[in-house]
This record gives structure tokens, sequence and C-alpha cells, in this order.
């Protein structure tokens, strides 16, 4: 599932006028958290303009594969030891055909193109749902418990920082950091489940540059995440960043084997549109037409 992707700023003018800022001014460390997070919402438009978004849609092309590891074979629920083997990554990177769509509260629809199949995510809020024909899984699956705790821990379409207190969320400074050879703000989150998330603001901006995605599972081990925004272009009067990069990061063993690298994943954006009108079966659970027989 995507994460959110959803930065604004307040207007054409601001947004031109900070891509084009020179990195020369120092962060400033006087500035606190809340400082911090209220320029940043100032940056993306106003607290008004982001509780007015109650939809959102995008359309784009995902990469995937040139990845050289070996893909794990998967468990199969119900069947004991039996494992499903996992089609081959391609070794050269494919640009896939996705739409996501989004509604207050939580509730995510994503379909991405593969093979000249349509698999699909759907999650209302509370349930999640697959559907992964290039698994040659025709069936439609609820999330698993992981997938369903990575699903809510998301934040609302707004972003973790807009009415953060609200929502429960405490936000502390945890310093100046250089991403990409620029000052950022380094804030931690905290939600009022435990979860934390780190996310960085650059210094010039007050845009997030970086944000800490969840850990993914390779081989056996966690890895960490990081997700890189991009080509910020203003949409109906917010900016959005229409590229987006996710890190996978590699894990020190202290083994003398050192891990293949991990490519980036790039998501580019093609077409936002902000408050289409979105019909309430979109975040049900999806139908399966059954196949035909052929006689």
């Amino acid at each position: 599932m995507l994460r959110k992707m959803l930065v604004l700023v307040n207007s054409l003018a601001l947004a031109a006028s900070m891509a084009s800022a020179a990195d020369t001014t120092p962060a400033r460390p006087n500035l606190s958290a809340a400082d911090i997070v209220s320029k940043n919402i100032a940056a993306r438009g106003g607290l008004q303009a982001w509780r007015a978004v109650q939809t959102m849609s995008m359309e784009g092309k995902l990469g995937a594969g040139g990845n050289q590891r070996t893909p794990l074979p998967m468990p199969m629920p119900g069947k004991g030891d039996a494992k499903l083997q996992v089609p081959a990554r391609p070794k050269e990177e494919v640009q896939l055909p996705f739409v996501m769509k989004m509604e207050r509260p939580r509730k995510v629809r994503f379909e991405l193109q593969f093979h000249g199949q349509t698999a699909v995510q759907v999650f209302d809020g509370s349930n999640g749902w697959k559907l992964r024909p290039y698994l040659n899984r025709k069936e439609v699956e609820p999330f698993s418990s992981d997938e369903l705790n990575a699903a809510s821990s998301q934040p609302d379409l707004d972003g973790p920082l807009v009415d953060y207190a609200a929502k429960g969320t405490q936000v502390d400074l945890d310093g100046v950091e250089k991403v990409e050879d620029r000052d950022a703000y380094k804030l931690k989150l905290t939600t009022k489940s435990g979860h934390t998330l780190h996310v960085w603001i650059d210094a010039q901006t007050f845009l997030e540059t970086k944000i800490e995605g969840q850990p993914r599972r390779l081989d056996g081990k966690e890895h960490p995440v990081e997700i890189y925004y991009r080509d910020y272009r203003p949409v109906s009067g917010l900016q959005i960043p229409f590229a987006l990069e996710t890190k996978v990061l590699p894990v020190d063993t202290g083994s003398k084997v050192k891990e293949l690298p991990i490519p980036t994943e790039k998501i580019l954006i093609e077409k936002v549109v902000v408050n289409p009108k979105l019909d309430a079966s979109l975040f049900l659970k999806p139908n399966v037409e059954p196949a035909q027989s052929h006689n």
C-alpha cells in the first residue's frame, strides 16, 4: 500500500519561490516543535485548506523490478508447510500503472496493473481486503493482522501533522540533520497508541522532505525504510509531490557477506484530483466475477 504522499503549500507563487530558494540560511535552533509544525501547515496551505479536502485521487506509475534478490516462497494459510512460489522479480525496472483513491477517514483503494491483470487493495478504515491475480490468487482475501495494523496506523489524507494534538499525537524536536545536503528539522511523532514516526521538515521550505516508512521484512530480516518527497507541483491551490522515492536500507548483521543492494523504488504521479466525487462502493470488499467456462 502506498504511504500518504500529500504535501501542500499556500499558493503557486509561494511554491515557486520555495522551489527556487537557495540553501543559504541555516536552520534556526530556537524554533520549537510546535513552531515547526505551524510553519509546515502554513506552507502546505493552512489548516482550513486541509480540512476542506475530503477526497483525493491519484494516477501514475510505480517502479518495480531491477532487483536481483531472490524472492522467498510465501506460506499458504491453512495448508500446513506448503509454500507458494513467488514470481521472480524483473531484472530491469518496469513502470506499472496505478490508481489510488482516498476518502476520510482513512479509506483507501489502490489498483495496480501487472501483467495485464489488476491487483486491488481496499481499506475501509477498519477492515481491509486484497486481490492478487499475479500470484494466481483469484479470490479476495482479508488483510493479514500485520497488514491491518499497518493500514490502521497510517495517518488520514491530511497527514500526521495537521490537527496532531486533537489526534492525540505528541510531537518532539529531535534536532537538525542533513537530508541530501539540506538542513532539515527531525520531528519525532508519538501517537496515542504508542507508535512512533520520524518526519524531516526542510528548514527552508518547511515542507516534508523525508518520512520514516513501515519497516520491510526481506530475507527474514526487518529493514528500515525511508520515503523521500520530490517535485512539488500546485494542484487546486495545493502543493503535492509528484515524485516519491522509497529506500529500503541494508541491515548490518555482522556477517562478512555483504547484502545485495536494494534498488530505490520510484513512484511518479501523473494526475491528482482534489475532492472528486467517489462512489461509496469503491471502499467495500471487492467483487470478483466468477470465471466463465468455455465449451
